[in-house]
C-alpha cells in the first residue's frame, strides 16, 4: 500500500488513466471486430467503410501508447490487403 502522499496520488493517476486505456482499447478492437465480421460476411462495401472508421481509432490508440506504432501499422496493412482482396 502507499505510504506517501505522491503515492496515493500516482495511485488515483494510474486508475484513471487506466480507465481511459481500456476503454480505448476496448473501442478500437470493437471497430477492429466490425471489418472482420464484414470480411467474413463477403461485404466488401462494409468492409470498406468498416475499415475506414477503424483505421484512425487505431492509430489515435498507437499515438497514446496503447498499443506499439508498428502493431498498429501491421493490423491496418493486413485489413487493408484483405479488404482490397474481397473487393476484387
Amino acid at each position: 500500500m502507499a505510504n506517501t502522499s505522491s503515492a496515493k496520488k500516482a495511485v488515483r493517476k494510474i486508475e484513471r488513466r487506466t480507465a481511459v486505456n481500456r476503454a480505448r482499447r476496448s473501442q478500437m478492437r470493437t471497430y477492429v471486430r466490425k471489418v472482420e465480421e464484414a470480411l467474413a460476411s463477403g461485404n466488401a462495401d462494409a468492409a470498406k467503410s468498416a475499415l475506414a472508421d477503424a483505421e484512425p481509432l487505431m492509430m489515435r490508440a498507437a499515438q497514446k501508447g496503447i498499443v506499439h506504432k508498428n502493431n498498429a501499422s501491421r493490423k491496418i496493412s493486413r485489413l487493408t490487403v484483405r479488404v482490397k482482396a474481397l473487393a476484387q
